[in-house]
């Protein structure tokens, strides 16, 4: 989305003699310090945009400099096309802006590559929700979002365990995971507490943090945002990908609390990751001792939860035989039995 902002602010340079920094955050719809950096960077890329200094300045383009984009391969055009995610534009409420600065775009293009807009739409797609979940946009993404671009602190209501919990937060960004939307945020005063934990965000497990402090919040569990007037300044350190990596690793590794005891058939241990946590399956295989006589090993399992363990093993069938705990072990004795019953 910043690319497609770079590009509209050169176009609308190009189209006037020059512009105030206000006049530029408005029709950017971002703010004036945004607007700031903005024309840094293009001019670190070599964009020669002039800053007039005074009351009556503004930001120009020096010597009637003209861009159509010329410089841009065919690969490099489709690349530019599929860097929006169109549900995920939709449920921001920028589906308007994004699809103005493709037609921009297209327009700027040689005449050669004007189809690539089709080519890569036609060949790649993104379907961010998970099976068996039926998509939902939070009703508050939008205002989240509006004042994440502006950076500006909200103070917002949400749901953890039982109660309602209010903070001021620094937005940070946005995470669209699985057909659930999250908020990487820093909170004012905090002192370490206040994000969502457990699975998918579930304050009922505690939070984790990240760098700098920051917190993930499920935007489904806000109960109201209201945007202040006061802007942050951004830690330009935070890395939007690495934090929330690190935070899902994190996460992963925080709700793996008890440990099994799985013998596994040869084709149990190619099936164990997928129906439990992938990396606690490879770190039980490859902790696990020489085979037996008949090709099975015998694997220490880190898992959620016993209950879990039983539902995720279970349907492995006899490719997996659960030798502990014992009260485990039982259960999976009793539908053994009871799975025989079924098919005697």
């Amino acid at each position: 989305m910043r690319a497609a902002r770079l590009i509209k602010m050169v176009l609308l340079l190009q189209s006037r003699p020059s512009m105030t920094g206000a006049e530029l955050a408005r029709e950017l719809e971002v703010s004036e310090r945004t607007v700031a950096r903005d024309v840094l960077s293009l001019s670190e890329a070599g964009i020669p945009v002039y800053a007039d200094r005074g009351r009556t300045g503004g930001y120009r383009l020096i010597g009637g400099y003209r861009t159509r984009l010329t410089g841009l391969g065919r690969s490099e055009a489709e690349a530019l096309f599929l860097s929006g995610v169109p549900s995920a534009l939709r449920e921001l409420g920028l589906a308007d802006a994004a699809s103005a600065a493709r037609l921009k775009v297209s327009a700027a293009l040689l005449p050669e590559l004007r189809d690539a807009a089709d080519g890569a739409a036609q060949r790649f797609h993104l379907d961010a929700p998970a099976w068996y979940q039926a998509p939902s946009t939070p009703a508050l993404l939008p205002a989240i979002a509006e004042a994440l671009w502006d950076d500006r602190t909200v103070t917002a209501r949400y749901r953890r365990k039982d109660t309602e919990v209010e903070r001021v937060l620094e937005p940070y960004g946005l995470v669209l995971k699985a057909g659930v939307w999250y908020l990487a945020a820093r909170a004012d005063g905090d002192g370490g507490r206040g994000g969502d934990g457990g699975r998918g965000g579930d304050g009922g497990r505690g939070s984790h943090g990240g760098r700098g402090g920051h917190r993930v919040y499920r935007v489904d569990r806000f109960l109201s945002i209201a945007a202040g007037e006061d802007r942050f300044v951004r830690d330009p350190e935070f890395d939007l990908p690495a934090f929330w990596e690190e935070r899902a690793a994190q996460f992963a590794r925080s709700i793996l609390r008890e440990e099994v005891t799985v013998r596994l058939t040869p084709a149990g241990a190619r099936w164990l990751p997928h129906v439990t946590d992938r990396t606690a399956a490879a770190e039980a295989i490859a902790a696990a001792g020489a085979p037996d006589n008949q090709g099975r090993i015998t694997v220490t399992l880190a898992v959620e939860t016993l209950d879990v363990a039983y539902a995720q093993l279970l349907g492995l069938g006899p490719e997996a035989e659960l030798l502990g705990p014992p009260e485990l072990r039982e259960r999976f004795a009793e539908a053994a039995r009871r799975t025989h019953e079924l098919y005697e």
